[in-house]
């Protein structure tokens, strides 16, 4: 036959014979291994390849493993006596083989079967899910008064995630990684003055004890410049983050700052106050803290107070916000109840009013922090001191928050109203 007839046959072999399906291609190059002459080897396979594409319905069996034993068991057929050619061909180490596996392979067959039989009829393994701490992270809270972009995680979820110690997993030139996935930048840290402060105790007076260590925490929004949280503006959302970072190192206003991407920066050291207070009052119990300065470690996010309320946080701040408020609080055994905002502390002393600053006064997401929500506890500058407030701040908050009510009205009992004119 002319080289050119012969190519043009060998074409239309290839191309009338049937695909080799890949469970197949593998399950004879196994069971062809131990078959050391290459003459019955070649023999083998091609009538094990010849009888199973005689079965193409075996194609369309669901799963893998089970379309491999079938095709284990009908190729140890072609290995024994009488299939094809005489017996007398086939190697005495192939025989034992085909009667040492052929009882393996019709297991093999049969468990799969027995497994999707037993599916089919609801007994066997349980179809694997998610565990319900990860269904309720996908699961809004109930309020939808929360001002974050993306749906918070549930705080009982969270707790079970992250109970335990929180140690440093790992450090480099610039950066801290902890064991509950908390991440700090600290290639902008600097160190500024000492903590030193004392406590006003509501009976006994001020207290000779000098405390260096902090006491709670403020939570802040930048008050900077907002790009949106789109592709086309990274360069710009990045180089607003440089200049900020740089401004609150420079006059050292934070402890720590959460970028919109969920990257937290420590600014200034933790064993330094940061000036990001001001003028404030908090309270635990009869203990009275008058420098949060000092005695609270300054948070800030990057956002912004804007008309009423505080811009929506991204969700990788609140996850960030959360991992870092968990690590706080237990490195420095920081009460739930001294986790608050700036909104709820700060005061004007010149005019006796709450509300000198105003961000975070509402919206702030305590419970997806694992915070208790400080929202509804009595407002201390007001039951404690008698602070008022005036229309600007009603106009500016839009209505008040349960604690300053609870506040005005334990005021009332004992001094008379809260002042507002």
């Amino acid at each position: 036959m002319p080289a050119a007839e012969r190519a043009s046959a060998s074409d239309q072999y290839r191309q009338e014979r049937a695909t080799c399906d890949r469970e197949l291609r593998f399950t004879l190059a196994q069971l062809s291994e131990s078959i050391a002459d290459p003459v019955a080897k070649l023999r083998y396979l091609r009538r094990a390849m010849e009888a199973q594409h005689q079965e193409r319905i075996v194609r369309h069996i669901p799963g893998a493993s089970i379309r491999r034993a079938w095709y284990r068991r009908r190729g140890l057929a072609a290995l024994e006596p009488g299939v094809g050619d005489s017996g007398s061909n086939v190697p005495d180490g192939t025989r034992r083989l085909s009667f040492r596996v052929s009882a393996l392979a019709a297991a093999a067959l049969v468990v799969p079967v027995l497994i999707v039989a037993g599916m089919a009829f609801g007994i066997g393994p349980k179809p694997r899910t998610e565990s319900v701490e990860i269904a309720a992270l996908a699961t809004p809270p109930a309020t939808a008064s929360v001002p974050i972009e993306t749906a918070p995680v549930q705080p009982a979820a969270y707790e079970a995630q992250t109970s335990g110690p929180i140690w440093l997993a790992d450090r480099g030139a610039g950066w801290e990684l902890f064991s509950n996935g908390l991440r700090i930048e600290t290639t902008y840290a600097v160190r500024g003055d000492p903590r030193r402060y004392r406590i006003h105790n509501r009976i006994t007076g001020l207290q000779p004890t000098m405390y260096t260590h902090p006491v709670g925490i403020l939570f802040h929004t930048s008050e900077s410049d907002l790009w949106p949280l789109e592709p086309d503006y990274g360069r710009k959302l990045r180089r607003s983050t440089a200049g900020l970072l740089k401004y609150v190192r420079a006059d050292q206003l934070y402890n720590y700052l959460i970028d919109r991407f969920g990257r937290v920066y420590r600014v200034v050291d933790d064993d330094s106050r940061a000036h990001h207070a001001g003028h404030s009052v908090w309270a635990r119990g009869d203990d009275v803290y008058l420098d949060l300065n000092s005695a609270f470690l300054g948070v800030s996010f990057e956002s912004r107070w804007d008309g009423g309320r505080s811009l929506p946080i991204t969700s990788a701040q609140l996850q960030a916000g959360r991992n870092l408020t968990d690590y706080l609080r237990q490195r420095f055994a920081i009460a739930p109840e001294m986790c608050v905002t700036h909104g709820l502390a700060s005061v004007s002393p010149l005019n006796h009013r709450i509300g000198y600053h105003l961000d975070w006064a509402r919206g702030f997401p305590f419970a997806a922090l694992g915070l208790p929500d400080l929202y509804e506890e009595p407002t201390p500058s007001v039951v404690l001191f008698g602070f008022g407030y005036d229309e600007r701040f009603l106009r500016d908050v839009g209505e008040r928050w349960p604690g300053l009510i609870a506040a005005e009205q334990a005021l009332a009992q004992t001094r008379g109203p809260a002042r507002c004119h």
